[in-house]
């Protein structure tokens, strides 16, 4: 059974007649006929009555006939909904994010993009580089943002932009506001991001460019966010790496004073899987970044 079959059922039915049918479909009576007599010896029924040159609903054609509109409607819903997901009039744009991306850099894009297309949901999920690498292989977020590397095979990398990582300590720190060498840094307590994080990536393979190993820190604590991590140097006597953009007010206000030690710039990267369907909503934040 095909929606044309149906789409000419229908139209016969609600004219009982099969030339005013024809002209309706801008179709020919014979193919209207044909039509109406193929749908019949498929199923071995008869829909309508034939007597003359009338012809009328048999039992089945008018108890058929509800049924065939009603699924004459949902294809047209269907058609509809991909037609509109097509123009981005509605849809699902699934991200994931690393904390230092998703806390600062991303936020004013998803409005503009939100602006620009006000139907489409935005979900957005925050975790580290290895986490958000995970979700986009698994299919759980299309795209994925990092400032960490990610080296796999199946995932398409871009640069979308850059992000200068600071050693920063609270203001009556020995080493706030003075330069330092990595010796140096060996004798302080930190709190880091966990193990996976981007920003702490970025100051392990920094300082194994200098010969300090990891376990030669002292990490006191590790925590899951960025804003964890500000709160807890803020309130104690250790150091920490982090994005410059989550703590510029606190160094304007001389809350934290960075540490003379420079971290090279890192930049942020889009991920998306190579292997999977790119949808309308994805390819539109692409091209806005």
């Amino acid at each position: 059974m095909t929606l044309e079959q149906l789409r000419i059922f229908i139209a016969v039915a609600e004219r009982e007649h099969l030339t005013q049918a024809a002209e309706a479909l801008h179709l020919t009576p014979s193919a209207v006929s044909s039509a109406i007599r193929v749908l019949e010896e498929r199923y071995g029924i008869a829909l309508f009555h034939r007597t003359g040159r009338r012809i009328e609903l048999t039992e089945t054609g008018a108890a058929f006939l509800p049924e065939a509109k009603a699924t004459l409607a949902r294809a047209a819903g269907a058609d509809l909904f991909l037609t509109e997901i097509g123009g981005l009039k509605r849809g699902t744009l699934t991200l994931a994010a690393s904390q230092t991306v998703a806390g600062s850099w991303l936020p004013p894009r998803l409005m503009r993009f939100k602006a620009d297309y006000p139907a489409i949901d935005i979900r957005l999920g925050a975790s580290n580089t290895e986490q958000v690498a995970d979700a986009v292989l698994e299919g759980q977020a299309e795209l994925g943002f990092v400032e960490g590397i990610v080296d796999h095979p199946v995932l398409a990398q871009r640069i979308v932009a850059h992000d200068r990582v600071v050693i920063v300590a609270p203001s009556g720190h020995p080493l706030a506001g003075r330069p330092a060498d990595a010796a140096m840094l060996t004798t302080a307590r930190w709190v880091l991001r966990e193990p996976g994080s981007g920003t702490r990536s970025a100051l392990i393979a920094t300082l194994a460019g200098h010969g300090v190993r990891e376990d030669a820190l002292d990490v006191a604590l590790s925590l899951p966010s960025n804003e964890a991590v500000r709160s807890a140097v803020l309130s104690g006597d250790a150091l920490t790496a982090v994005s410059f953009s989550v703590v510029t007010d606190d160094i304007a206000a001389g809350r934290l004073l960075p540490v003379g030690f420079d971290l090279p710039e890192r930049a942020f990267r889009s991920l998306r899987h190579k292997e999977r369907y790119r949808s309308k909503a994805a390819l539109a934040f692409e091209a806005m970044l």
